[in-house]
Formats: C-alpha cells, sequence, structure tokens
C-alpha cells in the first residue's frame, strides 16, 4: 500500500494524491471528460493539474474528484482545503453511522414531545381545577 503525505504544497499535489489513489489521470480524465480518449484525457487532467499550463478544472470538476477520492479513503486535498484555510480538518461521515444517529435523534426528539405533551395535559389540569375552584 502506498503511503498518502500527510502536507502537501499546494492544492494541485493534494488533488494529484486524490487522482492517484482513485486509479490515475487516465482513469479520473475519462471520468471527467468521457468525450476523450484514455490517454488524452489523461494529459488534459495533467495540464489543469499544472500552474505553467492554462487548463484548470472547474469547481464541480474538484467536487468530484473529492467526493470520489472519499468514497476510497483518500482526504489529502480535503484536509489541504482545510489546512490552508486554518479550519480543523474535517471527520468523514460513514453513512451507516449517520443513519444510526439519526435514528436515535428520532427517537430522543419523540420522546422529549411525549413528555412536553404529559406536562401541557397536567398543567391544563390544574388549570381547569382551578377554575373550578
Amino acid at each position: 500500500m502506498t503511503q498518502v503525505e500527510l502536507f502537501h504544497e499546494d492544492i494541485y499535489e493534494a488533488l494529484r494524491t486524490c487522482i492517484g489513489a482513485l486509479g490515475g489521470a487516465k482513469k479520473v480524465g475519462v471520468l471527467l471528460r468521457p468525450e476523450m480518449a484514455a490517454d488524452k484525457a489523461g494529459n488534459w487532467l495533467n495540464d489543469c493539474l499544472n500552474t505553467a499550463k492554462r487548463d484548470k478544472l472547474d469547481i464541480e470538476q474538484v467536487l468530484y474528484i473529492l467526493k470520489e477520492a472519499r468514497k476510497v479513503g483518500c482526504h489529502a486535498a480535503m484536509f489541504f482545503i482545510a489546512d490552508d484555510c486554518d479550519y480543523r480538518r474535517p471527520e468523514p461521515i460513514e453513512p451507516n453511522n449517520e443513519i444510526a444517529e439519526l435514528q436515535k435523534q428520532s427517537i430522543e426528539a419523540v420522546n422529549r414531545l411525549e413528555g412536553l405533551v404529559k406536562r401541557m395535559k397536567h398543567m391544563q389540569s390544574l388549570q381547569n381545577i382551578k377554575s373550578v375552584v
């Protein structure tokens, strides 16, 4: 297994790490530009990551790389963005854990609501008793 760098010089290097984790420039290039042959798409993608070249990725393409890299456990570009903007590094959410957490919160919310309804009914009954007396 290839060790991923902890820090990157720039966003382009971090994106290259993500692209490598996804199978390389040819594979990702074709995903981003399916109308191109693999070699040409790979060259285009490499040019987009070269600061001396004119071609650049658009934001949707960057987001696509971030999302796909997350699926394979590569967070290099996301971590670079957080580090560069002085944020804490994000913690990826595991869908199964997130579903379980949302279910737990839903149950707790229903229980709180039931408790509020009981309290409200109790207070209304006390108010009715006072109005009779």
